[in-house]
């Protein structure tokens, strides 16, 4: 992980406030395997019941842009999804590959209801979970010169769930109660 990356800091400080067992990654090298090397994930989370889930932080604000108000982005690189994939498979039964979308809230519109929101040095905070199995059946190209990838708004709304419904849960996928 890095310390110095806001969205980053902010997810493990939320992990310590849930009382969660984890592992902050030291991502700066890459895991060397045959044929090449993989990505690290950001953290490795073990609610008190259930998967050893490897975590990828990802940072967007909620909504982003300057002009025009865009929620709901989601992007990913391709090393992001195949080193993911990649480690869940290395690891095996018990470990499930996850994005955490970090979103630091700019509006008062919020992805996840009120009571799971964070505060970190004066920003607030909605994490969402989507396994990397769900994003990779649903994302479509986003750049190829940048080697990006993006699931459709409605989709991602469907699979992402408050990263909540993960801690203290066994492996199962959890269900999104409501829409946002």
């Amino acid at each position: 992980m890095k310390r110095d990356n806001h969205y980053e800091a902010a997810f493990e400080a939320y992990l310590q406030h849930r009382q969660v067992a984890y592992v902050a990654v030291d991502e700066q090298r890459r895991s060397q395997v045959v044929g090449g090397s993989l990505k690290n994930a950001d953290f490795l989370v073990t609610p008190s019941a259930g998967a050893t889930l490897l975590v990828d932080v990802k940072g967007r604000r909620f909504p982003s842009g300057q002009t025009s108000r865009q929620y709901w982005k989601n992007w990913s690189t391709w090393d992001d999804l195949h080193s993911l994939a990649s480690w869940q498979q290395r690891i095996g039964t018990g470990a499930v590959a996850m994005f955490a979308f970090a979103y630091h809230l700019t509006e008062e519109r919020s992805p996840v209801p009120r009571q799971q929101l964070f505060q970190f040095r004066d920003r607030w905070y909605a994490f969402l979970a989507v396994r990397v199995a769900d994003y990779i059946q649903r994302m479509k190209p986003l750049s190829e010169k940048w080697q990006t990838v993006s699931m459709p708004v409605a989709d991602f709304r469907a699979a992402a769930v408050p990263f909540d419904d993960w801690l203290g849960r066994n492996a199962t996928v959890p269900r999104r109660d409501a829409e946002n």
